[in-house]
């Protein structure tokens, strides 16, 4: 059900420049990365978001040069939220097919379907969130057909990113290496005037920043991975703002979802200029891919931010545990159950598992190491990390004034399956987290034995 915009914001609370200020720089190669001095092309040719976008459909996708035959793909829901609207404009630039799936997954079946579906399609365009971004960006990422997508509700932050988020054959959810959307257009009053829950949800794909950035710099300090900042400066303004509006999400707010668009679309943009998605996919990504993988028929049909959200809560109280303490962690061997992989996941999902884990499994040689690199650099360490943090006190207020789920009960989900979700996710990719850290250490059950 669409409801109605209960708030509308006036010009005055965007931002100066408009809703795409620095987001044009970047795409136009005036914003110079700090950290090489290069500013490398970006994969798309336009973004737009403003309040409003009904009667500028058309041009919109005529500046892209997408073809003269347009396909257009939703589901029920954002067919009647905007997907209608666009394919009857863009009857004026040419003949217009439409593709309308039926309560889609992204997953390998759906991939072929709409593959066969779109076969000889020229320009696809594609109207809904994550799951309908997903399929038409892997499905056209297959053979380079450029595409462009009209946002129904900020529920994610895939938009603007270069993988596609799919479930394997096998059941396991992972990142595949896609390309971006030649076009991405925001309509703020079309996602204000959509059911709260998915702005909620696009605020938890949010709200990660802080223990994401947590995870990955102890993850560069303490085993010398990849680390950028690039990600945090482009966002890290936008995300003040939009903490300051997170209540106005729950009211429909126009600046609020300006803001959350903003945010997400940066972090989107983070993914272009690191070729990773750490900096906003750490340990509590790894808790929701594992509810999505692994619950079966206890599924509750959350969606993905709706899970990180309630997931960054649990990392943010691990973390505390560790940064409260000026006793550097201790761990032990790694110890990982194979049979136990096997019969939670399946043989073939837990063996590819164990394979992409491998750099993680410590023995006694590694865990002294790193216990002697602990001892070494945690004074500093820990200062580092807790300059990133929110208080978890302000995480649970900021996520409760969207009205986005707080716990495992709130989502519907059994709580012992929870606990194993915390416990296990881990071992399914190889991110180095403070998960892995308080398993080593003896002390991950005890902790999940405490979230509900």
């Amino acid at each position: 059900m669409i409801q109605s915009v209960q708030k509308q914001s006036g010009d005055t609370d965007r931002p100066a420049g408009g809703w795409t200020a620095l987001i044009d720089d970047v795409l136009a190669g005036r914003w110079v990365n700090p950290e090489t001095g290069k500013t490398p092309r970006m994969p798309y040719d336009r973004i737009v978001i403003e309040e409003n976008l009904d009667g500028a459909e058309a041009d919109l996708i005529d500046s892209l040069k997408l073809g003269e035959r347009f396909t257009v793909v939703a589901d029920a829901a954002t067919w009647d939220a905007m997907g209608a609207r666009v394919a009857r404009r863009l009857e004026r630039l040419g003949p217009v097919d439409t593709v309308i799936l039926d309560h889609p997954h992204a997953d390998m079946a759906n991939i072929a379907a709409l593959k066969e579906r779109l076969a000889g399609a020229e320009g696809v365009v594609a109207v809904g969130s994550g799951t309908i971004n997903d399929l038409c960006k892997y499905v056209t990422g297959q053979d380079g057909r450029r595409y462009a997508v009209f946002a129904t509700a900020g529920s994610m932050n895939g938009y603007t990113s270069t993988t596609a988020s799919i479930t394997l054959e096998n059941g396991l959810k992972v990142s595949l290496p896609s390309h971006a959307p030649t076009g991405f257009f925001v309509d703020l009053s079309v996602s204000a005037s959509a059911p709260r829950h998915l702005s909620a949800a696009g605020f938890g794909d949010c709200l990660v920043r802080s223990v994401a950035q947590v995870d990955w710099w102890m993850s560069h300090r303490m085993l010398s991975t990849y680390y950028s900042t690039v990600p945090y400066l482009l966002q890290d303004k936008d995300e003040v703002e939009l903490n300051k509006r997170a209540a106005g999400l729950a009211e429909g707010d126009i600046a609020a979802n300006g803001y959350l668009y903003r945010v997400l679309t940066l972090c989107g943009l983070g993914v272009s200029f690191t070729g990773v998605s750490h900096h906003g996919s750490m340990g509590e990504h790894l808790i929701s891919h594992y509810i999505d993988c692994f619950a079966g028929d206890r599924h509750p049909g959350t969606l993905h931010g709706q899970q990180v959200g309630v997931a960054t809560l649990t990392l943010a109280r691990l973390q505390k545990m560790f940064l409260d303490s000026d006793k550097a962690p201790v761990i032990r061997p790694t110890r990982i159950d194979a049979a136990g992989m096997a019969r939670r996941m399946g043989d073939e999902i837990a063996a590819q598992c164990l394979g992409d884990i491998a750099p993680k499994i410590f023995d006694d040689r590694a865990a002294a190491a790193i216990n002697e690199k602990f001892s070494e650099l945690w004074p500093t360490l820990r200062r580092e990390l807790q300059a990133f943090t929110i208080p978890v006190e302000e995480m649970e207020r900021l996520l409760a004034a969207t009205g986005g789920p707080m716990s495992a009960k709130d989502l519907g989900l059994p709580v012992d399956f929870y606990r194993e979700a915390v416990v296990h996710c881990r071992e399914m990719r190889n991110r180095y987290s403070f998960l892995d850290i308080a398993a080593d250490a003896g002390m991950l059950e005890d902790f999940a034995a405490g979230e509900v």
